[in-house]
């Protein structure tokens, strides 16, 4: 899954769900960076956690 983010897409962290709803910046290999609405922009490692992928009007 991971590996077809690109940006302007809409994740969640599923170990984080308090970070909110997170746009994917840039994805350089296995990192991934993300602005969330509640932790900011955080550099995900892509190979430990998959990110997921919020399609539709969920806010």
């Amino acid at each position: 899954m991971n590996g077809m983010l690109e940006p302007g897409m809409l994740v969640r962290h599923p170990g984080r769900p308090d970070w909110g709803l997170g746009q994917v910046q840039s994805r350089i290999g296995r990192r991934i960076t993300v602005n969330f609405e509640h932790a900011g922009k955080v550099v995900i490692d892509g190979e430990r956690v998959e990110l997921v992928l919020v399609i539709g009007p969920e806010r």
